[in-house]
């Protein structure tokens, strides 16, 4: 492939610049034609000469195939010769006709086939030797190109931004645009910056987030539009660190070869990278543990002086079930997100999964996670800190029973608890169902929990609750009015009483 700074391959243009050969060029095609790669020159005056050719070939021909033929004959020979991938004809003059055939011109300039006429007095074994001379000179000169690429790319990478150095490095000597892609599927650095519009970057983050998804270190070609890519992963199998994308075909040996040199100084320098990400995700990991316990104040101090302020109350606690292929993606997603969002967004890895924290009312990062990583995220009922805890088991069930995507804690809750009777997840739906309860009886000293259950054991009988409590019957009657105005549902509804009855039984099954 020819490239800005490495020498380029033989031409159809090169062979005719060569002024010993004389040959001239009869205007059949266009100068892009002519810069097309020689890979080698052969020649033949078979009538169809096309199973012993090869892509890449410029053909020389005296033309004893076309004796006594109609001109259709010149256009289905030109047309067999470029189905084949032949690249060039070159016809030799005074062996058997005086002069190239007009049919013959006419029929390669309708393909835009490059024809040039061989003189008499130039044999064809001196334009195959020449045209060997010059891959055997490129040849050479590409891997001198190919040594001090890898030399310029190699002090690159000392530079202080060393990935960045070295994708621009890369470009320079390619002469293509590259862009180094994250374990998030983001465009972290690219040279030069805006390089493909906005539909190709966007059909290429796409290709690029299916490689990740699949998780296993592989190369690949594709074409978005006219702009050819090619594409190699960064990292161990399972644990990808993320692709190199190059704007450019299919590479020789030796651009395969610079390339080789960068993506294992680019993924020496992820993995470096990565033992931090990593270092940080343990502490990350050990403040979510620390929210979960008793000290949240604490936890928080610490990420504010490592990451700046957490996210404000009420806060949108969700739990993730990414897999391990994409749990390093989505962290190097969410570390971008929190940066821009500072003080507006809080992730760490527990045993639940990775938790998200986030204001109650931005909660789009949640969608957009999901969405990208196909992921399942349960979220709570908005909380505090205080509340962490009791929260996470909401996060965790909405996660758990949703089906996919986004699923919130309030609307599996309104689906009722019986469904999930005698389950970690019933308890805490029964903990939600109750807890107006339990905070009117810690707020006021009140016993409306314990009437409630003591009245729904006594088959919803007043005198029968009354004697069991001690109290008299009117003031059996005084708290379940009161109940039902904390609880905001009808008490004399049996299906309330239902989802009640389950949800002592599901918080204290032996009582």
């Amino acid at each position: 492939m020819p490239t800005a700074s490495a020498p380029p391959h033989p031409t159809i243009a090169s062979l005719l610049r060569r002024g010993d050969l004389a040959l001239r060029f009869l205007e059949t095609a266009d100068a892009a034609r002519l810069s097309h790669e020689v890979r080698w020159v052969h020649s033949s005056d078979l009538a169809d000469p096309t199973p012993f050719l090869s892509e890449g070939l410029v053909l020389l021909t005296t033309g004893r195939q076309f004796e006594g033929v109609d001109d259709d004959a010149y256009t289905r020979y030109v047309g067999r010769l470029a189905d084949r991938g032949v690249v060039g004809i070159g016809f030799g003059t005074e062996v058997v006709r005086e002069g190239v055939p007009a049919p013959l011109i006419e029929a390669c300039r309708a393909a835009a086939m490059p024809l040039f006429e061989v003189p008499y007095r130039t044999p064809f074994i001196a334009v195959a030797r020449a045209n060997a001379e010059e891959v055997a000179a490129t040849s050479y000169a590409r891997r001198t190109w190919a040594l001090s690429a890898q030399g310029a790319i190699a002090l690159a990478a000392l530079r202080p931004d060393g990935l960045g150095a070295t994708v621009s490095e890369l470009a320079r000597q390619l002469g293509a645009w590259v862009g180094l892609f994250d374990a998030a599927g983001e465009l972290s650095r690219q040279h030069p910056a805006g390089g493909l519009d906005a539909g190709t970057a966007t059909a290429l983050r796409a290709e690029i987030g299916a490689v990740l998804r699949r998780g296993a270190r592989a190369g690949s070609a594709l074409r978005i539009g006219d702009t050819p890519f090619t594409l190699q992963t960064l990292g161990r199998g399972g644990h990808l660190r993320g692709v190199i994308a190059i704007g450019a075909g299919d590479l020789d040996r030796e651009g395969r070869g610079v390339v080789t040199a960068v993506i294992a100084m680019a993924g020496l320098a992820l993995e470096q990278h990565g033992d931090l990400a990593r270092a940080r995700g343990a502490l990350r990991a050990g403040v979510v543990q620390s929210l979960q316990g008793e000290d949240s104040a604490a936890a928080r101090r610490i990420a504010r002086d490592v990451w700046g302020p957490m996210p404000e109350a009420p806060l949108a606690i969700a739990v993730t079930d990414a897999g391990t292929a994409w749990s390093d993606g989505v962290a190097e997603y969410l570390e971008v997100r929190a940066d821009e969002r500072r003080g507006a967004l809080f992730f760490g890895r527990s045993e639940d999964g990775l938790v998200i924290v986030t204001p109650a009312s931005r909660t789009g990062v949640l969608e957009d996670v999901a969405e990208r990583f196909g992921c399942r995220i349960g979220v709570a009922s908005p909380a505090t800190y205080d509340t962490f805890t009791r929260t996470m088991d909401q996060a965790r069930v909405a996660r758990d029973r949703g089906e996919g995507g986004v699923t919130r804690f309030a609307d599996v809750a309104r689906a009722g608890i019986l469904t999930a009777l005698d389950t970690v997840d019933a308890r805490a739906l029964a903990a939600a169902a109750l807890h107006p309860l339990v905070e009117f009886d810690r707020d006021r000293a009140a016993a409306l929990r314990e009437t409630v259950k003591a009245w729904l054991d006594a088959d919803c009988s007043h005198e029968a609750t009354a004697r069991a409590l001690g109290v008299h019957r009117h003031t059996v009657r005084a708290r379940l009015a009161t109940a039902e105005k904390v609880l905001g549902r009808d008490l004399t509804s049996f299906a309330v009483r239902a989802e009640l009855w389950a949800a002592f039984q599901a918080l204290d099954p032996d009582a």
